[in-house]
C-alpha cells in the first residue's frame, strides 16, 4: 500500500506490532534507508506531541523524557525530566519533511526511542515489521527470571564463559567472553549453520541456557571436541552474506560480526544499487591544511586539485555516474558533514584524498596506501589515523567523536561491514592501478580507524597519495603531471570496480 508525494516519492506501509494488536505506519524508502512517520509513531505509543511548524521541529513527550527531532536536521534533543538535563545526539543522516510530518532513519534511531519511551522496539528490515513490546526497558534494570530460575553465573574453569548478542543496523553481532588471546578461529558455513572452530579453547556449555535467538541468529550448540578444540554451531536466519572473527586484545573479547545481505533481491528495489554516484572527498581545507611539505607544500591543495581532476575524468568518461564532491573550493568542512554529503546524495563509493607526512621531514621514506576502515593493526597505521582524526580540533564540537577504541571501532563499522568486501575489492583495484600508472610506491592496502569514514554509509577508502615529508614524493604531488598521474589511477580503478560491481548486483 502506498500514496505518492508531490516530489516523486512513495509513501508505503510498515507493519507494526504493538500490545498484540496489528497496526501501520507510513514509511518512506531513501537511498536504501527506511523512513518512518513520527506523528504517526506518536499516535501508535500514545505519546504527548508539540509540533513547531515555524521552526519545523516536532517534540514527543513521556512519562521521564521529552525528544526533539527537527526537520531536515540530524540532530535529536533528550531532555531527563528528572533533573531537566539536556542530551544532543547526532544521527548518521538527517531526517526529512513531508507535508507538515517529520519522518526519521528508522534503524539510526531506535536506539533514542527505546531510551525515550521505555519500551523494546525491534525492527526487521527486510520483512518491513517493526515489534513494540510495552514492557519498559530501564538501563538499570535486571532480565526478569522466570521463577526457579538462577542467574547465569560465569564459570571462569572455562577458556570462553559467557555469550551476548546485538542485533545492529546490518546484521548481528555475537560477543564472547574469553580469558586469554586466542588463535583466530577458522570459520565456514554449509545449509545455513555457521561452524566457529577455536583451536586450544574450552567453552562453558551452560552458555546455551541463556536466550540466544536475536537478528539473524537461530540458535547456538557448543561441542567440546576433544580437551583441546571447541566448535560453535550457530544456525542462521535467511539474510546473511558473510562472517567475521575478531578479538579485542584489550577485553579479550572474541566479536563474530555476521552480516546482512547488501543488495536486495527485489527487482523494483534493485535500482537503487545501480552504481550511480561517486563521492569524492578532497581532506583538509580552509583553516586545516592538512600537514606541510618539506619545501611548504600545503596538503589541503594538493587533495583538493587531484579531486577535481578525478571528477572531470569521471564526468567526462562516465557521464552516467554523477560526482559528488565534500568540497570544490579552499573551505573547511567538518568530518561529520562529509559523511553526510555522501549519505544524502546516495553515494556508491566514497574515497577520501590525503597526503601522508612523518614527523621528521626531509626522510627516505616515502610511498602511497589506501586504507579501509577497521581499527589499527600497527602503531604506524594509529599514528596516520590519530593525525587525520586531528582535524576536529577545527571544528566547533569536537566532542562529537567518540575515543578511538578497538572495541568502539568494531561496534561503528558494523554499519560498514556489509561493505566491506567491496571497499576491499576497491582497493585492490586501486592498488594494482596505482603501481602500473604513477612514480610513487605502493606500500599497500591497510586498516584503520578515520572519523571521516564512520560517517559514510557505503564502500569507503582513504587514499594516502605520498609523503610530503619526502622530497621526491612532494614534487611529484606538487606537480601538475604527478596529479594528473594519481587521478588517472584512481579513475582507472573505479572503471574495473563499476564492472565488478555491476556483475555483483546482477546475480
Amino acid at each position: 500500500m502506498f500514496v505518492n508525494l508531490n516530489f516523486g516519492q512513495r509513501l508505503y506501509k510498515i507493519s507494526v506490532q504493538i500490545d498484540n494488536e496489528k497496526k501501520s505506519i507510513s514509511y518512506l524508502d531513501k537511498n536504501g534507508v527506511d523512513y518512518i512517520s513520527l506523528n504517526e509513531l506518536a499516535n501508535l505509543i500514545s505519546a504527548g506531541k508539540y509540533y513547531n511548524k515555524d521552526a519545523e521541529k516536532l517534540e514527543l513527550k513521556f512519562e521521564k523524557f521529552n525528544v526533539k527531532f527537527t526537520a531536515k536536521n540530524p540532530f535529536i534533543v533528550i531532555q531527563n525530566k528528572t533533573d531537566n538535563s539536556i542530551e544532543s545526539y547526532q544521527l548518521p543522516i538527517s531526517t526529512l519533511l513531508i507535508k507538515n510530518d517529520i519522518f526519521i532513519p528508522l534503524v539510526y534511531s531506535i536506539q533514542y526511542l527505546i531510551r525515550v519511551t521505555e519500551k523494546n522496539f525491534y525492527y526487521e528490515s527486510l520483512s518491513k515489521n517493526l515489534t513494540i513490546s510495552s514492557k519498559k526497558v530501564l538501563a538499570e534494570e535486571k532480565p526478569e527470571q522466570k521463577k526457579n530460575e538462577k542467574p547465569f553465573e560465569r564459570n571462569l574453569n572455562f577458556d570462553i564463559n559467557d555469550i551476548s548478542i546485538e542485533e545492529m543496523v546490518n546484521g548481528t553481532l555475537i560477543k564472547l567472553t574469553s580469558n586469554k588471546i586466542i588463535r583466530k578461529p577458522r570459520n565456514s558455513i554449509s545449509n545455513n549453520v555457521l561452524y566457529v572452530f577455536f583451536n586450544d579453547i574450552n567453552i562453558d556449555t551452560a552458555i546455551m541456557n541463556k536466550n540466544l535467538q536475536v537478528g539473524l541468529v537461530k540458535n547456538i550448540v557448543v561441542r567440546n571436541l576433544n580437551a583441546n578444540n571447541s566448535q560453535l554451531e550457530i544456525s542462521l536466519n535467511d539474510g546473511y552474506s558473510n562472517v567475521e572473527t575478531f578479538q579485542d586484545k584489550d577485553t579479550k573479547e572474541i566479536l563474530i560480526t555476521i552480516h546482512k545481505k547488501l543488495f536486495v533481491q527485489a527487482g523494483e528495489n534493485k535500482t537503487k544499487w545501480n552504481f550511480d554516484c561517486i563521492v569524492i572527498d578532497a581532506g583538509h581545507g580552509g583553516k586545516d591544511p592538512g600537514t606541510i611539505g618539506v619545501t611548504g607544500v600545503r596538503e589541503k591543495d594538493i587533495n583538493l586539485n587531484i579531486a577535481l581532476k578525478l571528477g572531470k575524468l569521471i564526468e567526462h568518461n562516465i557521464p552516467e555516474i554523477k560526482v559528488v564532491y565534500t568540497r570544490k573550493s579552499d573551505e573547511f568542512i567538518e568530518l561529520y558533514k562529509r559523511g553526510k554529503i555522501a549519505n544524502e546524495a546516495g553515494g556508491k563509493l566514497f574515497i577520501s584524498i590525503h597526503c601522508n607526512s612523518t614527523e621528521k621531514k626531509d626522510n627516505g621514506y616515502r610511498g602511497f596506501e589506501v586504507y579501509l576502515l577497521r581499527p589499527g593493526r600497527t602503531k604506524e597505521a594509529i599514528r596516520i589515523a590519530e593525525f587525520e582524526n586531528s582535524v576536529i580540533k577545527y571544528e566547533d564540537n569536537p566532542n562529537r567523536y567518540e575515543k578511538l577504541t578497538d572495541e568502539n571501532f568494531i561496534l561503528v563499522s558494523m554499519a560498514h561491514s556489509q561493505f566491506m568486501r567491496y571497499s576491499e575489492t576497491f582497493s585492490d583495484f586501486l592498488n594494482q592501478s596505482w603501481k602500473n600508472e604513477t612514480e610513487i610506491p605502493s606500500l599497500g592496502v591497510k586498516q584503520a580507524g578515520f572519523y571521516v569514514l564512520v560517517g559514510a554509509s557505503m564502500p569507503s577508502v582513504l587514499i594516502e597519495t605520498g609523503f610530503l615529508s619526502n622530497r621526491k614524493d612532494e614534487a611529484y604531488l606538487a606537480s601538475s603531471e604527478g596529479q594528473s598521474e594519481i587521478a588517472k589511477a584512481i579513475f582507472n580503478s573505479i572503471v574495473k570496480y563499476k564492472e565488478f560491481y555491476s556483475k555483483e548486483i546482477g546475480k
